[in-house]
């Protein structure tokens, strides 16, 4: 194949990320602000403490299913790409329809965005100013502004920096976590505020009280679990710049996986160790600052908004990371219009375009995004996206262990287990058809807008990918009378590139 061709073309000095940065990559982007606010939400669709955790429970299963799936095919084809390089190589025919598709996703949907959004909302918390419209979209984008500079002129900083904050989650995840084994051990100094609700959360009878039978809320929560764990696939994107790639993302993807499982469920039982199953359903608030406020008091509200909005920079710093690099990738392929622009890595040694790509569209979607729904929407519309993807690799995985598919000759170092790559496919199928059931009467996922719209939107991004592949592979070619052909070369960076060429139908006869 071409592409491992052109994996092993990378110049030593390119793959600057190792083990414990490809690891802090997938920690830095599964945990953003899911883990603070989350649990309040999961906690309103399950009705009860028990099938809350059991659904963070499903969800490091489904994590896990899903990091062995992506492993394989790390291992596989060693290059950075993700989706797009797995959907490629499995779905040949129509050639160049499938990263076309994806495309689309990577350059539309602006997977920055709602965390651009949730940094400005917390930076104007932990700064007490108000909060409206207009100033924590400022600052959103002012964060993906530094994110920006910081990736292009700075790059190995850039790194660091994302390694540091991804460091400091870890140490504040498990700082709460010993703080709520402190309050039950009844150590001097964590024992809750006067006036707070006591909490009877692990009781049997309380543990399940309450527990909904409506299948649409339940699958709400599932999604929020599943999009707090968004991120275990995060260094397939950037596998080129990994060092000893195959070695890493099998002890990286695991690795930082069983972290984040580890520091989730203990954050949780701390939670509720804490906090009361009332106080959690009836304040308002994320179930974070009434942990903070019922152990410290409430003067701890602006410090933890600082921390959540250190967080989810650490978050934004490895979205705009991976995925410019997803576009330089489709560049350097000649899939994307312009390609030599967005393959350069230069003049900084930074993919310029596919960072200002990022950049710029996720701005676009903060401001255009409606108050009130502006956060869920896009939570949503990302986290969809996501199960688009996993259903079409892991199905895709699937097939390549048929005879139909043995012409592939796929052997990589590590293999999943057929029946975990099942299991992946088939709760992803399940995400992929329940949200488009009505909800409930009295149940509503959005304020002002329809239910359906995130999966819609979802959708139709990837229409806008197969009109320019119809376009430009197809009608094009067609009405010019010419064959496109794609032609490799190698580049000054000592990375292959491909360019389509046009040789008139006449001269192929």
């Amino acid at each position: 194949m071409l592409s491992l061709q052109r994996s092993r073309n990378l110049k030593i000095y390119e793959r600057f990320s190792g083990l414990i940065s490809a690891a802090f990559m997938i920690f830095n982007r599964i945990i953003g602000t899911g883990i603070f606010s989350t649990p309040s939400v999961i906690l309103r669709s399950s009705g009860s403490v028990g099938l809350a955790l059991l659904m963070w429970v499903i969800g490091a299963a489904v994590a896990a299913a899903g990091t062995s799936v992506y492993v394989e095919l790390g291992t596989g084809l060693p290059r950075s790409g993700g989706e797009k390089t797995y959907m490629e190589y499995i779905y040949r025919k129509p050639k160049f329809l499938a990263p076309c598709a994806y495309a689309s996703y990577a350059i539309f949907i602006g997977w920055a965005s709602a965390n651009g959004i949730a940094f400005g909302e917390y930076m104007l918390s932990a700064l007490s100013l108000p909060l409206n419209w207009y100033n924590a979209r400022l600052i959103g984008i002012l964060c993906l502004a530094f994110t920006f500079t910081l990736h292009t002129f700075f790059p190995r900083t850039g790194i660091r920096l994302q390694n540091s904050l991804g460091f400091f989650k870890l140490v504040v995840l498990v700082g709460i976590s010993v703080s709520g084994l402190f309050h039950v051990l009844g150590i001097r100094g964590f024992e809750l505020q006067p006036g707070v609700e006591v909490p009877d959360n692990f009781r049997w009878n309380s543990l399940w009280e309450g527990t909904t039978s409506d299948a649409n809320a339940i699958v709400t929560g599932l999604f929020s679990v599943m999009w707090a764990f968004v991120g275990y696939h995060n260094a397939n994107y950037v596998l080129s710049e990994v060092r000893d790639p195959v070695r890493t993302i099998k002890l990286a993807a695991p690795l930082a996986l069983a972290s984040v499982t580890a520091v989730y469920l203990c954050v949780n039982l701390a939670y509720f160790a804490v906090v009361s199953k009332n106080d959690i359903l009836g304040s308002g608030r994320t179930v974070a600052a009434l942990f903070f406020g019922n152990l410290f008091g409430e003067g701890t509200r602006r410090v933890l908004s600082l921390i959540i909005a250190c967080s989810t920079l650490g978050t934004v710093l490895v979205i705009l990371f991976a995925y410019s690099r997803v576009i330089q990738d489709l560049g350097r392929e000649g899939i994307l219009p312009y390609s030599p622009i967005f393959a350069s890595s230069k003049p900084f040694g930074s993919p310029l375009a596919g960072l200002a790509t990022q950049t710029i569209v996720s701005s676009i979607i903060i401001l255009a995004s409606p108050p009130g729904d502006a956060y869920l929407f896009m939570l949503n519309m990302s986290s969809y996206s996501f199960v688009i993807f996993n259903t079409s690799i892991s199905a895709g995985l699937l097939l390549l262990s048929t005879a139909s598919f043995k012409s592939y000759q796929w052997n990589p170092p590590f293999r999943a287990y057929k029946s975990v790559v099942l299991a992946f496919f088939l709760s992803n199928l399940f995400l992929l058809f329940v949200p488009l059931v009505p909800p409930v009467r009295g149940s509503v996922v959005y304020q002002h807008l329809p239910y359906w719209l995130h999966s819609l939107v979802a959708f139709s991004v990837s229409f806008i990918g197969v009109c320019y592949w119809y376009v430009r592979f197809r009608l094009l070619p067609k009405r010019g009378g010419y064959i496109l052909s794609r032609r490799w070369r190698m580049g000054d960076d000592g990375i292959s590139r491909g360019e389509f060429v046009k040789t008139p139908k006449h001269e192929m006869s």
